[in-house]
């Protein structure tokens, strides 16, 4: 039997089949089917809660469903890293989750977002956190579960730390007392917290790049670029948290929220929209420093550029120079070379004057060279 119709035939189970007339018997048999007795390595903590305060710690998903029958009016938080999938359909079964929503844990890798199936909330959400070493940020998933007496947090990934979050509302008993949406509210406190480092190590990296264009750094190029893709992908996480605060405020009424959660809720919210104008602005700035970056390596080249061609102009000159002189001492080595070839047949050597006026025409033909190269800036 493939997974799907295994999913499907579970959840058709929960449905014919509600908490209210399900008996602890019934509930212990079918969890025992579900699961083995054993503690597993994906369960990292089980508690059951009665007016805000912890009263059982159960070992396993099944002792975890007869505890929470045991205690009448309680509640359970389970959680769950990289669950196996058997694991999964067992908490689908006695919860009565949705099987999109199972398969979205299952497979991970989802956008954050908020689905209502029923009277299940359920949350996915974004984590990060700032790896200042390779100046990169991590991300980790996490899944919730919210329903009217439990809560279930399925991690893929190293945060935010569950284990805080919990040790924070255990001795918080008035906020615990107000049941899963307050567990909810402070993972969601939890994650949007874990934003403001990661916000703070790119604002560092960005006035040290800042440093960088100005100091003529080759390699700085490259680095925008990769900055500016860790702040888009940080933005695409941090962004949607907006929407999944703004859909619980929408639902404060219709659900009976207390007033004092909504203010809790209220105060994360004001922390995410300040952590996004914070990306957006960054966006901005790495978009502007790129363009400045582009314009001094422009500059630097043509400056490279005109040193070229002024060293390329000075040796032309050079060059001209050198040639007019040898044009000019070409004549009379010209005429030289002719009488000094020595012919018995040659005239000029026996003429009185033959020697002034061989002298006279190379003297005559070095000066018009001369005056021509001279006007012509030659020389």
């Amino acid at each position: 039997m493939n997974t799907r119709r295994f999913s499907a035939r579970l959840h058709t189970l929960a449905n014919r089949t509600s908490r209210a007339s399900r008996t602890p018997a019934t509930q212990g048999a079918a969890a025992a089917l579900a699961l083995p007795e054993t503690r597993r390595p994906s369960l990292v903590d089980s508690g059951i809660y009665l007016d805000g305060k912890r009263v059982s710690s159960p070992k396993s998903l099944p002792d975890t469903y007869r505890e929470l029958n045991h205690f009448e009016g309680s509640m359970a938080w389970i959680g769950l890293v990289r669950p196996e999938e058997s694991e999964l359909q067992s908490l689908a079964a006695e919860f009565n989750l949705h099987e999109l929503a199972i398969e979205d844990a299952v497979l991970a890798h989802q956008r954050s977002k908020i689905e209502r199936y029923g009277e299940t909330l359920f949350v996915v959400l974004r984590a990060a956190r700032y790896l200042d070493s390779r100046e990169e940020i991590e991300f980790s998933e996490l899944h919730v579960f919210v329903g009217p007496n439990f809560i279930i947090t399925v991690r893929h990934g190293g945060t935010p730390d569950l284990a805080q979050v919990r040790r924070r509302l255990e001795h918080d008993t008035t906020l615990l007392r107000l049941g899963p949406e307050a567990v909810l509210y402070a993972i969601l406190d939890a994650v949007v917290d874990g934003y403001a480092p990661v916000v703070s190590g790119l604002e560092n990296d960005i006035d040290e790049i800042e440093t960088e264009v100005f100091s003529g750094d080759p390699a700085v190029s490259r680095r925008i670029y990769e900055l500016s893709r860790e702040v888009i992908q940080f933005q695409r996480s941090t962004h949607p948290t907006l929407g999944i605060l703004s859909a619980l405020a929408g639902g404060f009424t219709k659900y009976g929220i207390s007033e004092e959660l909504q203010q809790y809720l209220r105060d994360v919210a004001d922390h995410t929209a300040q952590a996004n104008e914070r990306i957006e602005g960054f966006r901005f700035m790495l978009r502007d420093i790129l363009t400045v970056n582009a314009t001094l390596v422009a500059q630097r080249q043509n400056e490279e550029m005109k040193h070229i061609a002024e060293a390329s102009n000075a040796q032309n000159e050079e060059v001209k120079k050198i040639s007019a002189w040898a044009a000019i001492l070409f004549a009379p080595t010209l005429v030289g070379t002719v009488y000094g070839m020595n012919f018995e047949n040659m005239p000029e050597l026996g003429w009185e004057y033959g020697y002034p006026l061989s002298i006279a025409l190379m003297a005559g033909v070095s000066l018009v060279l001369h005056r021509i190269f001279r006007n012509r800036g030659w020389i």
